[in-house]
């Protein structure tokens, strides 16, 4: 059976037409929206994680039904290649990504840990990302780059060429800014 539901999906409001039976995953990947990736279908992998009125949520196991006139923010929200969020840029300067199928949904859910807890110690970000997995990194690399945010989103320089800061600085390497 079809049925509209309407949306505010990354700032812009939407009515789409879908199946009873359909997730808010099947409603994103059928409408252009693939940032949000197909793992397991049972809310077990976090490929599929995006935020639901302000929260991390598995979009393959939201049903239709629960998101009729909800807010809902996808990776697609976040940034552009020339002006990353946060989040985005730690992940790439901390190398926290192989295959980036996982990544998605662990900056998604990176971005809504850190909304609600700015200052976390490595713990703490351990188990806000453990509904998360990744099959291709030992998860050193995304913890890192979840405490580089964290810092970033404190009001700390954003690097946006791969680790140098934007105010030309580069005290770490020694190499005077210059590479």
């Amino acid at each position: 059976m079809t049925v509209e539901i309407d949306l505010t999906l990354n700032g812009e409001e939407r009515t789409f037409e879908t199946e009873r039976s359909d997730s808010l995953l099947d409603v994103l990947r059928k409408n252009g929206y693939t940032g949000a990736k197909r793992g397991c279908d049972t809310g077990n992998c976090g490929f599929c994680t995006v935020t639901v009125d302000g929260e991390s949520a598995m979009s393959c196991i939201k049903p239709v039904g629960t998101i009729d006139g909800a807010t809902v923010e996808t990776i697609e929200s976040l940034g552009t290649q020339g002006d990353l969020h946060p989040v985005q840029s730690a992940f790439v300067d901390n190398a926290a990504l192989q295959c980036g199928f996982c990544i998605p949904g662990m900056i998604m859910r990176s971005r809504d840990f850190l909304a609600d807890n700015p200052d976390p110690d490595r713990e703490e970000i351990r188990t806000a990302l453990g509904d998360n997995l990744c099959r291709c990194t030992g998860y050193e690399k995304i913890l890192d780059a979840v405490e580089d945010a964290a810092e970033r989103m404190d009001g700390g320089a954003v690097a946006a060429d791969g680790g140098r800061p934007v105010d030309g600085s580069c005290s770490d390497c020694g190499c005077g800014g210059e590479r």
